[in-house]
């Protein structure tokens, strides 16, 4: 006559998963929350940068330069917006040391979609490293 004891010693290990479901419920109200604000992106400035790092000379890389007006240069030379593919695939085959990689500088004032143009048509040229220039920011932040 032991009291309070059943038939069964074995202790029921269930865990109690009410307090685990709370915490996920409030964590998913916080994520649904949160997720529009990060979308919506911020106001960029470019293309200064004050997280400024020196870089080796570029060597025998080909620059393409857009300006504000929408005037290309290929290595400080006017061409158009038609001719720059094969212009750039001459200089890869006339030069043997030269690199696969553009160097391109664009103007901050001029459109975007001007420079992702530029950029599609020098991929175009079979060009894989394209890197963009900027100058070293002077903010007083």
């Amino acid at each position: 006559m032991g009291g309070g004891e059943t038939g069964s010693s074995s202790a029921k290990s269930e865990p109690n998963v009410v307090p685990l479901c709370d915490i996920l419920l409030v964590l998913l109200i916080i994520f649904m929350v949160i997720t529009p604000m990060v979308q919506k992106g911020a106001n960029v400035k470019l293309p200064e940068t004050l997280n400024y790092q020196e870089q080796p000379e570029p060597g025998n890389m080909t620059e393409v330069s857009l300006k504000q007006d929408g005037t290309i240069y290929l290595d400080n030379k006017a061409v158009d917006m038609a001719d720059l593919v094969g212009k750039i695939q001459a200089i890869l085959e006339d030069s043997p040391e030269a690199e696969s990689k553009v160097l391109l500088k664009a103007d901050i004032n001029l459109e975007y979609g001007k420079v992702v143009d530029i950029m599609n048509l020098i991929k175009d040229a079979e060009i894989e490293v394209i890197g963009l220039v900027t100058e070293q920011g002077t903010s007083d932040i």
